[in-house]
């Protein structure tokens, strides 16, 4: 198939199609794979849309550099969202990948969007990249005064599988002083983070 056919493919309504898209486009992929991919960010067609947040994902660490910059310095809020949520993509397609400190500066830097949309995904993002991102998200539990930010990073947290979360969530739960949608958001996050860590030992 030609690469215009397979970004065509991207749009199909069949997810194992466009899956089989995805690979095709990371596997056989040139100089304009990843501009291309990146400039259908913005597509009004929803399922071209996450699917080129997909590719992305598939293609894995050479995209972020390209997917930050937009991240940082789109106008658009849905072109931000959606590297924030590819930049997820990546780190989830390739785990044993060290993921790029630039990549994770970026969602940084993105927590503090006005929108939140974009906040939120970066913060999950970070959550998916795991270990490499904990003093990042820690940091900003610490500094944040957005209650949904905190409650992100909470979850994200909870989902993370790394024991040194159990002590944070723990002093959360434990805390009257605090937003009480964060104090039960980390009560609620502490079992599902004991389940992750639990299975994460008996995977191994």
């Amino acid at each position: 198939m030609t690469t215009d056919s397979l970004f065509e493919q991207l749009k199909h309504p069949n997810p194992n199609l466009r899956a089989k898209a995805m690979r095709d486009l990371a596997d056989n992929r040139d100089e304009n794979t990843i501009p291309r991919l990146i400039s259908a960010l913005d597509d009004e067609d929803v399922v071209y849309r996450r699917a080129a947040v997909q590719a992305l994902g598939v293609v894995g660490v050479d995209t972020v550099p390209g997917l930050v910059e937009l991240l940082l310095k789109s106008d658009n809020v849905t072109v931000r969202a959606s590297c924030a949520k590819a930049l997820a993509q990546v780190a989830l397609n390739y785990p044993e990948v060290d993921f790029p400190s630039e990549g994770i500066q970026g969602l940084k830097a993105a927590i503090d969007d006005p929108n939140p949309v974009v906040h939120i995904a970066s913060v999950m993002a970070l959550g998916e990249i795991g270990t490499p991102a904990f003093d990042v998200l820690t940091e900003t539990l610490e500094t944040t005064e957005n209650v949904a930010v905190a409650v992100s990073i909470v979850n994200a947290l909870g989902s993370s599988g790394d024991e040194r979360a159990v002590q944070i969530l723990t002093d959360l739960s434990n805390d009257e002083s605090i937003d009480p949608y964060v104090r039960e958001s980390a009560v609620s996050a502490l079992p599902r983070l004991d389940q992750v860590i639990n299975y994460k030992n008996t995977k191994w």
